[in-house]
């Protein structure tokens, strides 16, 4: 036998082999891919992606993932059987492409459930409602009480997160571009208003207040603030998980979970540290905040 008619009678085995596998493990049928569900059952891991915004998400001094939405996670996973998450870092605004590029299996920042996002996102049922609000330096020195104000002044800066729902906010109350100032996450915004970069740093009130905590000398929360409306719509954000719209089981396994926690006694001290109430538990569902 030659060497070309030994490589076909090999490869000619390892087909045969690959065939012979099929039937044994498929029945005669093709052995199906594993489902993400399937995935981080046998694991016992999960990857969630954050990008950095106390006190949704964020990383101790001692590198643990903490915040209302892995905390949140934690509890939720545990109760499906999966014991242990990944914290994969990235900006807001990349948050849904990494997820739709596998870097992990949920988007864990608290993402306000959008209409918009929905086309992009399967979205789980909302884990919380919140507010937005302004972070300012002391005294308020530009009177800014809502995104109309800032509207109406021209030369007002707005900072907002990159990809963050206060974007919308301020297109639709009518805030020029010229006037917007985009960062990658709230730390950088909050330096930004600081230093005088932007005289107002649009985000989630508890955000905003977690900045203010941390600053007090630097910043305060502008008050009064009139909440936003877009189409006529007037509410508070309601925040959820983010899934591939693909991994339905796993969607769904997570929300039969999730709204065991919620409906238990339990549910107040996991949210409670990062400065929720009992006010800021949801009162809509995710098909009633992705509908047109």
């Amino acid at each position: 036998m030659d060497i070309f008619s030994g490589r076909t009678l090999a490869r000619g085995r390892r087909r045969l082999l690959s065939v012979l596998l099929v039937a044994i493990l498929g029945g005669g049928q093709a052995v199906s891919a594993e489902t993400a569900l399937e995935r981080v059952q046998r694991t016992g891991v999960v990857r969630l992606g954050y990008a950095p915004e106390p006190p949704f998400s964020f990383r101790l001094p001692d590198g643990r993932l903490t915040g209302a939405g892995p905390e949140v996670a934690r509890r939720v996973f545990g109760a499906m059987g999966i014991p242990e998450i990944q914290g994969v870092e990235s900006e807001f605004g990349a948050l849904i492409r990494d997820l739709k590029a596998g870097r992990f299996d949920v988007i864990a920042n608290g993402m306000s459930v959008l209409p918009t996002r929905c086309r992009d996102v399967a979205f789980s049922e909302p884990f919380f409602k919140a507010g937005a609000g302004f972070a300012v330096r002391p005294g308020n020195p530009a009177d800014l009480h809502g995104f109309d104000d800032v509207a109406a002044s021209p030369a007002v800066r707005l900072g907002v997160v990159a990809g963050a729902v206060e974007l919308n906010y301020a297109r639709a109350s009518g805030v020029d571009e010229r006037q917007l100032v985009l960062f990658p996450d709230a730390a950088a915004a909050a330096s930004g208003v600081k230093a005088g970069r932007v005289d107002a740093f649009a985000a989630m009130g508890v955000t905003v207040q977690d900045l203010v905590r941390r600053s007090p000398r630097q910043l305060e929360r502008a008050s009064p603030f009139k909440i936003p409306s877009i189409g006529g719509r007037s509410f508070l954000d309601h925040g959820g998980f983010g899934f591939r719209p693909e991994d339905v089981e796993l969607r769904e396994e997570f929300d039969r979970n999730l709204l065991d926690l919620l409906q238990s006694p339990e549910y107040l001290a996991v949210i409670e540290p990062f400065g929720f109430t009992l006010a800021d538990l949801p009162d809509l569902s995710t098909a009633e905040l992705c509908a047109p």
